[in-house]
């Protein structure tokens, strides 16, 4: 008799407003505290600005714009992304990280049909809903 365990890949976790999301922790290099930003003049809106990461000038991303997500959070942390993955050295400021979990691929549905193309899928837990985000789907 043979079974098939369900494939476990870990997530990062983070919150942005009452909302939690995740990304794969294969994109993530570390979890940074917030620096001085510097505001780029004329960049998209998405776009905070610039920081200094130890020797890196590093692109801050605020991901509450590009998902639409309403009301002004602490944004205390940045998820540093692999700037191989991206489009070289890219941070998203986030309210919190929370944690880093192992997913199961049976636990993820698939996303409403209306979703961002960003949106992967949504991960049922509990009574909450964690939305898994394709990172490199997203504008810089």
């Amino acid at each position: 008799m043979s079974t098939h365990a369900a494939v476990a890949n870990q997530k990062v976790e983070f919150e942005l407003g009452s909302q939690t999301y995740c990304v794969d922790i294969e994109y993530i290099t570390e979890v940074s505290d917030v620096k001085p930003i510097t505001a780029l003049p004329n960049s998209a809106a998405h776009v905070r600005g610039m920081m200094d990461l130890r020797g890196r000038t590093t692109s801050v991303v605020d991901p509450r714009v590009l998902f639409d997500v309403e009301g002004a959070g602490d944004s205390e942390s940045v998820l540093v992304f692999d700037p191989e993955t991206m489009d070289g050295a890219t941070g998203w400021i986030v309210d919190e990280v929370t944690q880093v979990t192992d997913v199961a691929d049976d636990a993820v549905h698939d996303p409403p049909a209306d979703s961002d193309e960003a949106v992967r899928g949504v991960i049922r837990r509990d009574d909450e809903f964690v939305i898994w985000i394709e990172p490199t789907a997203v504008a810089n």
